[in-house]
């Protein structure tokens, strides 16, 4: 009666809080996943959520399968990765890179919790490398690269870890501050607080400034976040960043978000990886850890 895809799908309408976003997180139609979730409750002759509530209210039966689920689901990968390591496939090397100057926030719980499972696997950041990473990939000298700017390159996969919504950080007392969106044009006499690389490599250039023929009045660039916060709270200029990078900064009142354009500038986010390692059972639950971590402790990205 019960199989571990209901279970799975439950934990994933709890965390999503929508139809909707569940399905988009089991990869189902939200006619697929409604459908199932019928189907189950039928079965077992009891409803198992509240329909059209926001987030999802569950029944006392739904709330039994979920508590079912935090049992099961963990045992079920816990085997998994023991039977990885009894065929012998344990071994490996995951040395990578962040081409994500905040990627750092979901990236570290990621890591150690992977450390955890996986003792056996040489986990590493090497620093002060002076390469292209994703080059570096395709030599093997890294094994995995986090990256939004995929490059067609042979033998490397790139692996669609979430979507994420790239928004304008503004002073509270900006003119900007109250728009629900911007333009292009409003930039033009803003001073752009940037990361120190490559305009190539910024949403905010080639989904939404470049596309105009606009460019901002000037270009400041900051190593971290924080500073980043710091000089927009002061008015020194504005940023584009990923909604997750801002949320505890939005929390604290500290500055304002507007989207970049009418519909907003979405990007994907990627686990670049090597062919040969794509289907090795340690990368594998690496990619999905990552996924799970991201969507724990991140808000307003979406599935890939």
């Amino acid at each position: 009666m019960l199989e571990l895809r209901h279970l799975r799908t439950l934990v994933a309408l709890r965390d999503a809080g929508s139809l909707v976003e569940a399905a988009e997180r089991v990869h189902l139609t939200q006619s697929a996943l409604s459908h199932q979730i019928k189907d189950l409750e039928e079965r077992l002759g009891s409803p198992l959520f509240l329909r059209k509530t926001r987030p999802v209210t569950f029944t006392r039966a739904g709330l039994r399968l979920l508590a079912l689920a935090e049992q099961v689901l963990p045992q079920v990968r816990m085997a998994e990765r023991d039977l990885a390591r009894l065929a012998g496939n344990e071994q490996g090397r995951l040395h990578m890179a962040i081409e994500c100057h905040s990627c750092f926030q979901w990236l570290m719980p990621t890591m150690d919790h992977f450390r955890d499972h996986w003792p056996e696997v040489e986990v590493d950041i090497p620093d002060g490398h002076h390469f292209e990473p994703l080059a570096a990939l395709a030599r093997e000298q890294l094994d995995l690269v986090i990256t939004a700017d995929p490059q067609p390159l042979p033998g490397v996969h790139y692996e669609p870890l979430f979507r994420y919504e790239g928004l304008l950080a503004v002073s509270r007392q900006h003119s900007l501050a109250g728009k629900p969106h911007v333009t292009p044009e409003a930039l033009a006499d803003e001073t752009l607080i940037t990361y120190p690389v490559e305009h190539a490599r910024l949403d905010v250039f080639t989904q939404f400034l470049d596309p105009a023929g606009i460019q901002p009045k000037e270009i400041r660039t900051a190593e971290l976040t924080i500073m980043m916060m710091q000089l927009v709270a002061s008015g020194r200029g504005v940023c584009a960043l990923p909604n997750w990078a801002l949320t505890e900064y939005l929390e604290r009142d500290y500055v304002k978000a507007v989207s970049l354009g009418e519909r907003g500038v979405w990007s994907t986010l990627f686990a670049a990886i090597r062919e040969d390692t794509r289907e090795a059972p340690w990368m594998e639950d690496f990619l999905r850890t990552a996924r799970e971590t991201s969507f724990a402790v991140l808000e307003g990205i979406k599935p890939a």
